[in-house]
């Protein structure tokens, strides 16, 4: 009489190689989820840059937005993709892809928009910041809002 079926070694084996194969395989899926965050948080910065642009020409006395939250919650709105009721008008740290979207050092005639990672090492490794020049800056440390984003270093993009 012949039994059919697995022996606990050959399970064993299996799951073994299935193992090996998960540990080679999620690490660059976690890098390639990274670097498709980073490409997000640069085309969302060009679009927060072009939004601002448009907030501050439609203005009766031209300023630029002092929040995120100002070019999402407007009617119509200028930048689309956020969450309105959680990034609503004077809201900054408007979150969007494992990236933290804020906007300061905002006068008349000058602005900043900085990407921090929500998570670094996670969701992202490098910060960008663009400003009222449209140049955009990359770092792998945090940005700040209170500065310009030559002053605070990194590579230009």
């Amino acid at each position: 009489m012949s039994k059919k079926g697995f022996t606990l070694i050959e399970i064993m084996i299996v799951v073994a190689i299935i193992a090996i194969l998960a540990s080679i395989a999620i690490p660059g899926l976690l890098r390639t989820r990274m670097s498709a965050n980073e490409s997000n948080a640069i085309s969302t910065l060009r679009s927060i840059a072009t939004a601002a642009e448009n907030f501050r020409t439609s203005q009766t006395t031209p300023v630029y937005p002092a929040s995120v939250g100002d070019l999402v919650a407007a009617t119509p709105p200028y930048l689309t993709g956020f969450n309105s009721t959680v990034c609503g008008t004077g809201t900054n740290n408007c979150v969007r892809a494992g990236y933290t979207f804020s906007i300061g050092n905002n006068t008349a005639d000058t602005y900043v928009a900085i990407a921090n990672p929500t998570t670094r090492g996670q969701t992202g490794n490098r910060s960008f910041c663009i400003d009222q020049t449209g140049m955009m800056w990359a770092n792998n440390t945090d940005y700040a809002t209170t500065n310009d984003c030559n002053a605070q270093g990194g590579a230009p993009l």
